[in-house]
């Protein structure tokens, strides 16, 4: 039968008589026929596939092989063998050879035969390590496409394991070596697809193994930021950066510009090929990569490379806008370029001869997308003209171009140029060229970093959005007899209310510097802050006292009026009491210690205890007296002495008396989750230990602020060398220790103890656990009975009748990230928002503050990220995440802000009648002057520069090669679309023939 199909195939009939006759043998095949028979007519039709030389012979040789595949399984089987196949990749078939190109496609179409016969796993196995071998070898883009089907549809061919990661890296290494060697617009097509093919097989095994992103992006920043290669690499990189996810982007950028042994020139060649590829069509988020490197190049105040590389480059970004296939990625880095270039006006020069021809060339397109990108590009040049003054011979034909065109106001250029410029800081430029620095577009103001002191701007920029605590700083009256607090006021003051985009706290550092800190050296931002604290508190306590006069009430006893009015500024705001118990287990005698604190360092359980399972918990309802009677046998005693349980402790640490509970964040429309959600009363589960016992945890393998809390409250036995001296036994006997909370502090202050000293490398090293932080905390406070009884007859939510406990609700505020492995080395920055006693929109009734819902707190109100000069809008789940996605960047201290309650509800009150619920503060007469001559002065400077911007005038360059994009006749209809010299190649290219 071979031997008739061969015959047919290779006759001279026409090809509707040899389809026939074709039909007649591949019925035939459906039938049962001996092994020889069958084996002849695999290897007839696998010539005709892989060797045939027209389109028809390998469409008769593929129909044979699919009949073998489905009516003779086993002698299918026995023919796809691996011997056969390592022999078809690594030698070819045939007289090609390795010349033969359809060697991926027959693989491709047998697999499907062989899937679940007893040697695909051997022939998988095979082609993870053939697939490698070939992208090593730089195939085609047609061939890179033809492995990229062949894993898409049989995935289990792909690498795995290290091999998955060079297999990434490889691929990108093939991308960055396409070329486009026709400029045909079909040719291109085709090219086009082929690479989409490939970066979709990247986005595939990106999906399914999110660690192999990071690896390959440095990969890809090697080939582009490398000065040795001849020949630049292909724009078709710009397909492979679509599909990284955005959220990676932040940390991607600052580790790429924070990096050391990334040189100048290397960082200056890899931001410069990025630009080019906003050449690359259909690519998604490339503008936003681009102006993601160079705003995190502003940060790391690379000047020169982004004056450098701006200057270049930006000529030819402007020349895209002539396409409408890339337009909009274009002009999206073109106004970032220009907006951003706000020390000179020579980038903006460049463009001058070029923009009447791309408005006149935009205006006869007469497209959507030519309006729209006409009415951004003169908003554009209105802010250059705003910026830039004083040059109307040059401006005249521009102006003359744009003036049918909308004018935006004032304040929408004072916006753009503010939210773009490079820097805050006026000297920072001074080499180069000053520039115009305005604020952020949040309206805050950043901190300078004096040198290694990111770890004091995180600290002052929490402590100045606790805004209770900010309102009562700046309310201080003048000679108050506090230097220290006075300094603070006057940083306030100025973060509050200059001008100027960022500000230095050079005269506050020096003056809260602790001595024994080593200057330009990292330190640890919880010590700063507990030094600054209680010098702040020590300061007020020996000078002149300073408090906020309470409103007179009739619920307010002049025992509490004193209680209040004595006490510092720090301890109404940060103070809370900790009542610290040891009672000895032979004789049970208890003595008991109160203490002041201004913040809880919380400790990590550890790794072999699991603070969520491994003790037994009590519903907050159920928890007894503090105190239990003596027993009698003193083979009673289970687990804790201090409550009874129900279950004996098993570890060194037992559960705390009251579960500290937490509010998660919770996206829209997601089911309550019992881990993280609202307060679970008794009827809520038959088994109420469980129930408040998974309440606690945080997920699987994880801790949460929650458990740290329970783990720092829970009882600690004192045995062996721990023994306590009991004072009724006289001797060394063991005890129990248990701290309660017994005053919750209006802003509550928690540090994670990351860092520990390890004997062995003589450095303290740091936790790098992921701690799950709640929006909304319930801390239990221990209460007096009388006290408990009293908020349980006027109805107050979180008594809890009997227990001695009540529940105070803190909401999150700041949250101070440490980024890096050392408390001795990293980066602190910091999350933070506003709390308040009302909602966003919501007014006081009645002078009385409404309580902002758990929704206003959750979504309504403004994150912001403040990174040293760098202030910027957040969210929630930026802070959530942020350890998910960069594992040495940690929640180190957080500020949480306590709601209005039956505890609170006195210093609330005195905080909403002396701010009428944080109105504006009125500042001193001198610290009012200050500010305004440094807002005056910045405006000088200003103007100043204005005047001498003519001296920097410098030649305009010539015309690059790429200006034949707009020097070419746009009516030449006939030009040929494509990428020349190729679409991947690296130049500019027509685009003209993909406009669709």
């Amino acid at each position: 039968m071979d031997k008739i199909l061969e015959a047919v195939v290779m006759s001279s009939y026409p090809n509707n008589v040899k389809q026939g006759l074709v039909r007649r043998v591949i019925e035939a095949a459906k039938q049962p026929m001996d092994s020889e028979q069958c084996w002849s007519m695999l290897e007839l039709s696998t010539k005709l596939y892989l060797t045939g030389d027209t389109k028809y012979k390998r469409e008769i040789g593929k129909e044979v092989l699919e009949v073998y595949g489905h009516y003779h399984p086993e002698e299918f089987e026995e023919f796809f063998n691996v011997r056969f196949l390592l022999s078809l990749l690594q030698e070819g078939y045939g007289p090609l050879g390795k010349r033969s190109h359809y060697v991926l496609d027959y693989i491709q179409l047998g697999l499907q035969f062989v899937l679940e016969s007893p040697s695909a796993n051997s022939i998988f196995s095979l082609l993870r390590i053939e697939v490698l071998r070939k992208v090593c070898e730089r195939p085609s883009p047609k061939q890179c496409a033809k492995i990229s089907r062949l894993l898409t549809q049989h995935p289990q061919c792909i690498p795995t394991g290290k091999h998955q990661l060079l297999f990434c890296q490889q691929l990108i290494r093939c991308i960055g070596q396409f070329q486009c060697v026709s400029e045909g617009e079909e040719e291109i097509m085709e090219f086009l697809e082929q690479v989409n093919k490939v970066s979709g097989l990247l986005q595939r095994i990106w999906r399914t193994q999110t660690s192999a992103i990071l690896p390959s992006l440095k990969e890809l920043f090697t080939i582009i930021s490398s000065t040795e290669e001849q020949e630049a690499p292909s724009n078709a990189l710009a397909s492979v950066v679509q599909f990284v996810p955005l959220e990676l982007m932040d940390g991607v950028i600052r580790n790429l510009t924070n990096d050391d042994s990334i040189t100048d020139v290397q960082m200056m060649m890899a931001i410069g090929r990025m630009i080019d590829w906003v050449s690359w069509p259909l690519g998604k988020n490339i503008d936003k990569w681009i102006i993601a490197l160079l705003k995190g190049l502003a940060a790391v105040k690379k000047f020169s490379i982004l004056i450098e590389v701006t200057l270049s480059k930006i000529e030819k970004v402007f020349s895209k806008l002539l396409y409408p296939i890339v337009r909009e990625g274009a002009l999206s880095v073109l106004q970032y370029m220009l907006l951003s270039f706000q020390h000179s006006h020579e980038a903006f020069h460049l463009l001058l001869p070029h923009i009447p021809r791309l408005v006149a060339s935009l205006k006869k397109e007469d497209s959507n997308s030519a309006t729209s990108s006409l009415e951004q590009l003169a908003e554009l040049i209105h802010c250059m003209f705003f910026r830039f003054s004083g040059f109307p011979d040059l401006y005249e034909p521009v102006l003359e171009a744009v003036k049918a065109l909308p004018i935006p106001n004032e304040d929408r250029i004072k916006h753009l140029l503010g939210q773009n410029a490079w820097t805050s800081q006026k000297n920072e430029l001074a080499c180069f060229y000053p520039r115009l620095a305005s604020k952020s577009e949040t309206g805050k103001i950043g901190l300078i970093n004096l040198g290694n002191t990111c770890y004091m701007n995180s600290i002052i920029q929490s402590l100045f959005m606790a805004s209770d605590f900010r309102h009562s700083v700046l309310n201080l009256t003048e000679g108050n007899s506090q230097p220290l607090m006075t300094k603070l006021q006057w940083l306030f003051a100025f973060l509050e209310h200059s001008q100027r985009p960022a500000i230095s706290p050079e005269s506050f550092l020096s003056a809260s510097w602790p001595p024994w800190f080593t200057p330009g050296a990292q330190q640890d931002c919880s010590e700063y802050l507990k030094y600054l604290l209680d010098r702040l508190h020590e300061e007020e306590k020996t000078g002149k006292r300073i408090y906020q006069k309470l409103k007179e009430s009739s619920l307010m006893s002049q025992a509490v009026e004193h209680h209040y009015l004595n006490k510092t500024l720090i301890e109404k705001m940060f103070g809370g009491k900790m009542m610290t118990k040891i009672r000895c287990l032979k004789c049970l005698n208890v003595s008991s210690r109160e203490e002041a604190f201004t913040d809880l360092s919380l400790a990590f359980p550890p790794s072999d205890r699991n603070v969520c399972g491994s003790t037994s918990v009590l519903p907050v309802e159920e928890i007894g007296p503090q105190f239990i009677e003596a027993p009698e046998n003193a083979g009673q005693l289970m687990g804790s002495p201090w409550i009874q349980r129900k279950a004996p402790m098993a570890s060194d640490r037992a559960a705390p008396s009251m579960l500290v509970e937490t509010l998660g964040f919770q996206e829209p429309g997601e089911a309550a989750n019992p881990v993280r959600g609202n307060h679970v009363g008794v009827d809520a589960a038959k088994d109420p230990l469980s129930t408040f016992g998974e309440q606690a945890c945080a997920p699987k393998d994880s801790r949460s602020v929650p458990d740290l809390i329970n783990y720092f409250l829970s009882p600690e036995r004192l045995t062996a060398e721990n023994k306590y001296h009991c004072e009724k036994c006289a001797s060394l006997q063991d005890a129990e220790k248990v701290a309660e909370l017994t005053e919750g502090p209006h802003y509550l202050i928690l540090t994670l103890l990351r860092f520990s000293f390890d004997p062995r490398t003589m450095k303290r090293k740091k936790i790098l656990d992921n701690v799950s932080i709640p929006v909304v905390l319930k801390l239990p406070i221990l209460v007096a009975p009388e006290e408990t009884e009293e908020v349980c007859q006027h109805g107050k939510d979180g008594a809890v009748p009997g227990s001695g406990f009540m529940t105070v609700v803190y909401d999150l505020c700041s949250v101070v990230v440490h980024s890096g492995i050392s408390s001795e080395s990293g980066h602190y920055y910091c999350y933070s928002r506003e709390c308040t006693d009302t909602g966003p929109h919501g007014q006081p009734q009645d002078g009385v503050p409404k309580p902002a819902s758990d929704k206003q707190l959750d979504f309504e109100i403004q994150w912001y990220l403040f990174n040293d000069t760098r202030v910027s809008f957040s969210s929630f789940e930026s802070v959530s995440n942020i350890t998910s996605f960069f594992p040495k960047d940690t929640a180190y201290v957080l500020f949480y802000r306590q709601r209005p309650g039956r505890q609170s509800c006195l210093l609330h009150e005195a905080l909403a009648e002396a701010g009428r619920l944080h109105g504006e503060p009125s500042l001193h007469k001198d610290l009012m002057e200050a500010i305004s001559k440094d807002n005056i002065l910045f405006l000088q400077e200003q103007e100043k520069e204005a005047r001498n911007r003519a001296a920097y005038i410098s030649a305009l360059p010539k015309s690059p090669l790429w200006w034949r994009d707009l020097d070419r006749d746009k009516d030449d209809d006939s030009s040929s679309g494509g990428c020349s010299p190729a679409a991947g190649g690296g130049g500019s290219g027509s685009f003209h023939g993909l406009v669709f």
